[in-house]
């Protein structure tokens, strides 16, 4: 990092400009990601029919989407990097929205052929897809690429924000799962009175996550853990369409009936995707597609979690192993690779409802759930 009045390390530099990136993107701006394979970008989400029309004149101008995207509108690409549609005169401001968000895909079902690019794409392609995740926007974007002069001249006639590529370059090492301890207090809960909520600010500026210590459990022996991705419509409106509120509170009881543990609270809400991003999915999945298929419509990953913070909250607690409560043998898979040892997986299910019925099985049958 930096002393103050210092200058800042490469990882501190990326997350800081990628933020500021992030927040432009979210309100609707342009930025210039100069440099080798660079380009002025923008993500699908608020660009309107002027600022679209500006990014045309510049130069050759692209539809940006990840391959789970392009898949869905049929675009043929062997390529596991964002896929690039070279931007055609019917492209306006409204079918490209259309081609983002999944949403109308039914109303509008042939809006193709598109053809993808077959040169690999260039590296502000694959960081604007980034960054529009950072942002909780849809993965997509726009690309111009140009003469270097003339979309500098143009980013600074808009003020708009100049991002090099070289200081995103160290953001895969800036770490997820760098957090600093922030808060601590003593949070008696209905089922669990002796417990004590511990907050950690990740350094990659995301949002902190919590620990939820009940009682004292022992250092020296694998703790009873409870991983869970935070789920506003679940955990705090009571969500039918989810197990998560009764998997959350069915976890603080058994940890507290056993003596004592920790459930860990990731600020990851619909499996890293973001709110906004679940509740699409969720209207997807009221159109027919299951949750995994609703997340890739989208242009996700089927889960796009990361489980470094949970590993790094629990060595910062002073827990190197656990007993962890899941029906999810990924997340056995992840934790043991951010390096925790998981000593036993304890089953931790609930009956299923008439509204998620058709979750429950999904994640059986397609994640392999014991369920």
């Amino acid at each position: 990092m930096s002393e103050p009045g210092g200058q800042i390390d490469a990882a501190a530099r990326a997350l800081l400009q990628a933020d500021r990136a992030a927040g432009e993107l979210r309100r609707g701006r342009a930025l210039l990601l100069p440099g080798e394979g660079g380009g002025l970008v923008a993500a699908i989400e608020g660009i309107g029919a002027a600022a679209l029309e500006a990014m045309r004149r510049l130069g050759d101008g692209f539809l940006v989407l990840t391959p789970h995207r392009a898949g869905v509108l049929k675009v043929r690409t062997a390529v596991t990097d964002p896929v690039l549609l070279r931007l055609e005169p019917r492209m306006d401001a409204p079918m490209l929205r259309s081609l983002a968000d999944p949403a109308a895909d039914l109303d509008h079902p042939l809006q193709g052929p598109f053809t993808a690019e077959r040169t690999a794409p260039p590296e502000a392609a694959r960081r604007l897809i980034g960054l529009a995740k950072r942002a909780g926007l849809l993965p997509a974007g726009l690309l111009v690429r140009a003469a270097p002069e003339r979309l500098a001249d143009f980013a600074a006639s808009q003020g708009l924000l100049v991002v090099p590529l070289a200081d995103l370059a160290a953001l895969e090492d800036a770490g997820a799962g760098r957090l600093t301890p922030v808060a601590s207090a003593r949070v008696p809960l209905a089922d669990a009175p002796e417990a004590r909520i511990h907050a950690f600010r990740p350094a990659d500026g995301a949002l902190e996550h919590l620990a939820i210590v009940i009682g004292d459990p022992p250092r020296k022996l694998p703790v009873l853990a409870r991983i869970h991705s935070e789920c506003f419509t679940g955990d705090l409106l009571g969500s039918l369409r989810c197990d998560c509120g009764e998997q959350l509170r069915g976890a603080i009881r058994a940890i507290a009936e056993a003596g004592g543990g920790v459930l860990l609270y990731l600020a990851q809400e619909g499996r890293g995707i973001g709110l906004m991003n679940k509740l699409r999915a969720y209207r997807l999945q009221d159109q027919g597609f299951d949750t995994i298929e609703a997340n890739e419509r989208l242009g996700f990953e089927a889960d796009e979690r990361l489980f470094e913070p949970a590993a790094a909250m629990l060595r910062h607690l002073g827990f190197d192993a656990v007993r962890l409560m899941t029906n999810n043998p990924e997340k056995v898979r992840q934790l043991e690779a951010v390096g925790i040892r998981v000593a036993e997986r304890v089953p931790h299910a609930f009956p299923a409802n008439a509204h998620n019925e058709a979750y429950l099985l999904t994640k059986k049958k397609r994640s392999g759930h014991y369920l």
